[in-house]
């Protein structure tokens, strides 16, 4: 990966962007993505856009969403500890004993996890699962009024884990979901901007807001675009590591290229298109099969305004919502190259219809 594409990405992961509080990453991905486009701009609520080669046709809109799971502080006791709430899916099992930030309105704000140690607990005959209730952060304080005096309910609280490389091209970070998909949409705009003559397609790059929490922003952001045709780009489970079933969850591995998702909410011919473009650029696929919904912003962009043609793109990802997340860059650069190949594929006003 060239060297200000990486540290683009790494930016980005370790700028914290928990749901309903992005604008800090949505700067970063602005700032990146508008060395690239003729045009950048945000919505009411943060949902961001760069659009390349404005005017033309179609209109083809390159998703993915800015924000990671986090908590919120939600009670402050006594004794000035603080307990929260989940914002999007936080595993309340893998928070214990780890630093996290609580972002203020003056700034950050340290502390921990509060953790039992197992001498106090040898005695239990069974360990129990904690919930989210359970959890409880120690600022360091010794007061309600104390904590109240730095922090406030509402207040979003992030692990502090950040980028590091792995080993050779795995990466490991606490929030590629889905940092990455922004990253590629942007990555796909620089990728064309020296071929932009070859465009005839107008190219939006969207890095939309809150779909941890319900995909909110792309039914916002695909409303008010309303494109053509439609790539989201996300993560999906790595399923190349010990106790998970590839006969319940599939078979995808790092290094393995995009995976493309078939059946539901993505279009057969636009499908079509990324596997034609993929073999054109020998460029690896994996394939992955969907039932009721993807769980991705797929779902909602494709029903809108009486149908978008959409696909999904995503990258393999072992240990998703964790702090651990890894993925391999390899694969990650080949998903700007399959959007650009796409982008380039498009005929003037082209439409994807199902042939009946």
């Amino acid at each position: 990966m060239r060297d200000a594409s990486l540290a683009f990405l790494r930016t980005l992961v370790n700028t914290p962007s928990p749901s309903g509080h992005e604008a800090r990453g949505q700067r970063v991905w602005l700032d990146y993505a508008a060395q690239f486009a003729d045009t950048t701009y945000s919505d009411a609520h943060g949902n961001c856009v760069a659009v390349l080669n404005q005017g033309g046709s179609p209109r083809l809109m390159l998703a993915a969403h800015a924000d990671e799971i986090a908590m919120a502080v939600n009670y402050i006791d006594a004794e000035g500890y603080l307990y929260v709430r989940r914002v999007g899916g936080v595993d309340a099992a893998i928070t214990k004993a780890q630093r996290v930030t609580i972002h203020t309105r003056q700034g950050g704000v340290p502390g921990v996890v509060g953790n039992v140690a197992p001498h106090l607990t040898k005695q239990d005959k069974e360990r129990r699962v904690p919930e989210m209730h359970d959890l409880f952060i120690d600022i360091g304080v010794s007061s309600q009024r104390e904590a109240a005096a730095l922090v406030r309910i509402g207040d979003p609280v992030t692990l502090v884990d950040e980028f590091q490389m792995l080993r050779g091209d795995l990466a490991v970070a606490r929030a590629f979901d889905n940092r990455i998909g922004t990253w590629a949409v942007a990555e796909t705009l620089r990728l064309l901007q020296p071929h932009r003559g070859e465009l005839h397609a107008e190219v939006c790059a969207v890095s939309n807001i809150q779909e941890e929490v319900g995909l909110l922003g792309a039914r916002q952001i695909a409303y008010s675009l309303h494109p053509n045709v439609a790539l989201v780009v996300d993560v999906t489970h790595a399923t190349d590591y010990p106790t998970v079933s590839k006969i319940q969850h599939g078979d995808v591995k790092l290094g393995g290229g995009p995976a493309i998702t078939h059946g539901g909410c993505n279009h057969h011919e636009v499908v079509a298109r990324l596997e034609a473009v993929a073999a054109d650029r020998q460029i690896p696929l994996q394939h992955e099969a969907m039932s009721a919904s993807s769980g991705t912003d797929t779902d909602v962009i494709f029903w809108t305004r009486g149908g978008i043609p959409s696909a999904l793109v995503s990258l393999p990802n072992r240990y998703m919502h964790s702090p651990v997340e890894v993925v391999n860059l390899k694969d990650l650069e080949r998903i700007p190259e399959l959007l650009a190949g796409f982008a380039l594929s498009l005929r003037k006003g082209e439409e994807f219809r199902i042939r009946i």
